[in-house]
């Protein structure tokens, strides 16, 4: 297939579009190209890179709302073991996002320089990499599920029946884990279609597979709760395997030869380094929820279930921002690999604007329309009430939002994941959590402090990240 080359110049904007451009583009984009990233035209480029990447974060939201339906469905305990487990597993998820964040960035630079070898070869020890890191969550789910849960307040239904949810789901972690590097890899590499039917395949057979094992419909048995597990770890499992197949055989941007497999220090290294900076990123953006969420404890349960619904509604509804975001880190990443900081640079401000677009609507019906979002989950009229003045509140700052989301991931997808991290720690753990706390219980602003504090930290840590971004030193990150 041939591709359109690569104008940024003023002259392009003024070039003739051909009529159905945009659903031959949207067509492409599903099906995955071997367009190459750092040449073809910047619009095309992010449609071919952002649809895929939006869809594949759709899909994943969907299953979670989906998964808690049917476990919802066995009762308050089996729920809790849920999020009980979900603990555990949320530190899991942050050292395989941030994993995945420098994944994304390496394997992006290697394909930018044309160094397919290297990307294969970076690939190959990621997945060993992944491995090691998933083993001792897995001894630690298989012979101590009981005690973890006991450790964390479970019932005693929990810790006589449904830590065996925990077995499954702490002990088969080497799955998830490997789905989140693997799909990282086909990001960055430029293959988001095949990352998006990865994801749909497995959680398309999770949620087939959930009921089924749960409550033992047709020839299967009833399983309970920990028909949950395994549902996941097979859905999950026959991605992986998918996965592997597509590395093995070669996608249409990088592959992995059986010769590669042997341990290469260097590359190890150097993911763990550029690893180190986006693990933290997770953990510092994670914890600060958990306080937040302690503080609206103090203030009641309503205000607890109020801010839990919005933060759903929030995460659903910014799902197509990510995916813009996520276009941006492999358009830095293999841009920059291929001596082209400024295409790359461009490549954010373009997705920025989009992005800033799209979020301005989303905050219009946050504005208009948060009692009616709320009213959807829930028919207490304080917890809506409480959760409509977050939803309002949060539609002040999602015209710097946008930009935040495509400034931080420009950071990540060219190796630099330590300046995001300082920025989140600074603002998230040293100025937000205290300020929520003075306004919210100090000055007894209640549940308004809190997310008054969450508005002027995000709006302040996004223009600071801009201010950053703009000043270009990104650029000269070596990964």
């Amino acid at each position: 297939m041939s591709e359109t080359p690569d104008h940024t110049g003023p002259e392009s904007e003024s070039l003739p579009v051909p009529q159905g451009s945009i659903w031959k583009g949207i067509n492409d984009a599903l099906k995955g190209t071997d367009a190459d990233y750092t040449k073809i035209d910047l619009k095309r480029a992010i449609l071919l890179l952002a649809i895929p990447m939006i869809l594949e974060l759709v899909m994943e939201s969907t299953f979670a709302v989906v998964d808690i339906y049917f476990v919802g469905k066995l009762g308050a305990s089996a729920v809790a073991t849920v999020g009980l487990t979900e603990t555990y597993l949320f530190l899991l998820y942050s050292i395989a996002m941030g994993m995945a964040m420098a994944v994304t960035a390496i394997i992006a630079r290697r394909v930018g320089e044309k160094d397919k070898e290297t990307a294969g070869r970076s690939a190959l020890q990621a997945i060993i990499l992944s491995l090691l890191i998933s083993l001792p969550f897995a001894i630690a789910g298989i012979f101590f599920a009981k005690e973890l849960l006991a450790l964390m307040g479970g019932d005693e239904w929990s810790q006589t029946t449904g830590y065996q949810y925990t077995q499954w789901m702490l002990g088969g972690n080497a799955i998830i884990v490997l789905l989140f590097v693997i799909n990282a890899i086909f990001r960055g590499a430029g293959d988001a279609a095949i990352a998006m039917r990865v994801l749909w395949i497995a959680n398309g057979i999770n949620i087939i597979l959930d009921p089924m094992l749960i409550f033992g419909w047709g020839p299967f048995p009833e399983l309970g709760i920990e028909g949950a597990a395994i549902a996941t770890n097979i859905g999950r499992g026959i991605g992986v395997s998918v996965q592997l197949w597509v590395l093995l055989r070669g996608g249409k941007h990088i592959k992995v030869l059986l010769s590669y497999i042997k341990w290469d220090a260097k590359i190890i290294l150097n993911i763990i380094k550029t690893s180190l900076g986006g693990i933290g990123q997770m953990i510092i953006a994670m914890t600060s929820w958990i306080f937040l969420m302690r503080i609206l404890a103090d203030v009641g349960s309503e205000a607890v279930a109020g801010s839990t619904i919005a933060l759903r509604i929030m995460l659903f509804t910014l799902m197509p921002a990510w995916g813009l975001s996520n276009a941006a880190a492999t358009l830095v990443g293999q841009n920059l690999g291929a001596n082209q900081p400024d295409r790359a640079e461009s490549s954010v401000w373009r997705i920025g604007f989009y992005n800033m677009g799209f979020l301005i609507a989303v905050a219009f019906i946050y504005y208009f329309f948060n009692n009616a979002l709320m009213s959807i989950f829930t028919d207490n009229e304080r917890v809506i009430a409480i959760g409509g003045e977050w939803l309002r509140i949060l539609a002040y700052s999602y015209f710097i939002y946008g930009w935040w989301m495509v400034s931080v991931q420009a950071f990540n997808g060219s190796g630099d994941t330590r300046t995001p991290t300082k920025i989140n720690f600074v603002f998230f753990w040293l100025i937000q959590i205290p300020l929520a706390y003075l306004l919210a219980i100090h000055w007894d602003w209640q549940h308004s402090g809190v997310f008054w504090a969450v508005f002027f930290i995000e709006t302040s840590a996004g223009i600071f990240t801009l201010w950053l971004f703009s000043r270009g030193k990104w650029k000269e990150t070596k990964v």
